[in-house]
């Protein structure tokens, strides 16, 4: 039977696309106030700037190619049993060949009906994907209620978290890719491995955590992948 590895993916897997998050400086997010475009409030307070920012990230996600990092986490199925936790609401991870890839925050590429409660228990057949394509104010779902983002704004629960904690809980070896475990729940999942599970950690800079299971790779998401299958293989 083969390994079962799960990687939980941060925005650092993704910044060697020039893929930016909020959390850069520079480019479009600087020129946004985060609770303006991210946050539920901002939302319901103003629809038609939302829309437009993720419009605007659409455009720049079509123009973003999967790097090496992307491909090394793919290539991994060759040989394991993988499941891909990402942070990220790029589709990069599926572009460089992930087949399981379980998002936590949303998807840039779909929306759905802002009317309804949308929680894990939601019809798939409520989501659209629109692509890279534009939404607007007066865009309507079939049920005619007014089009939002499938992104998981602050201020609303993570809806795939508790399966993210199974998959967690079931991994032969955790693989942590470019997130500094600052933003919860997501920070969390790595306590859910089972206690003689390995957990390794690449990321350029240090992460806050403390745990005996923890092998780090300080390097950026590229070069730590190669560094981290040179571990596995040895």
């Amino acid at each position: 039977m083969k390994k079962r590895i799960v990687v939980l993916t941060g925005a650092g897997v993704s910044a060697e696309s020039g893929f930016a998050t909020f959390r850069d400086t520079g480019g479009l997010w600087e020129q946004y106030d985060v609770n303006d475009v991210a946050s539920i409030e901002g939302w319901y307070r103003n629809r038609a700037l939302v829309l437009d920012f993720y419009n605007q990230r659409r455009s720049q996600l079509k123009d973003a190619k999967p790097n090496a990092a992307h491909e090394a986490i793919a290539a991994l199925e060759k040989s394991y049993d993988v499941d891909v936790i990402t942070q990220n609401v790029d589709n990069l991870h599926e572009r460089a060949g992930s087949t399981r890839v379980l998002h936590l925050h949303g998807e840039l590429t779909k929306v759905r009906p802002e009317s309804g409660i949308y929680d894990r228990t939601a019809s798939e057949a409520e989501v659209i994907d629109v692509g890279y394509e534009s939404v607007s104010l007066g865009d309507l779902a079939p049920n005619g209620s007014q089009l939002r983002p499938h992104i998981v704004f602050f201020g609303e629960a993570v809806p795939n978290i508790e399966k993210a904690i199974d998959l967690v809980s079931r991994a032969d070896v955790l693989l942590i890719v470019g997130s500094s475990l600052q933003v919860y729940p997501a920070a969390g999942l790595y306590r859910y491995a089972g206690n003689e599970c390995p957990i390794y950690v690449i990321d350029p800079k240090p992460v806050p955590i403390m745990d005996p299971r923890v092998t780090f790779i300080q390097d950026v998401a590229s070069k730590g992948m190669s560094r981290f299958v040179s571990l596995l293989e040895a």
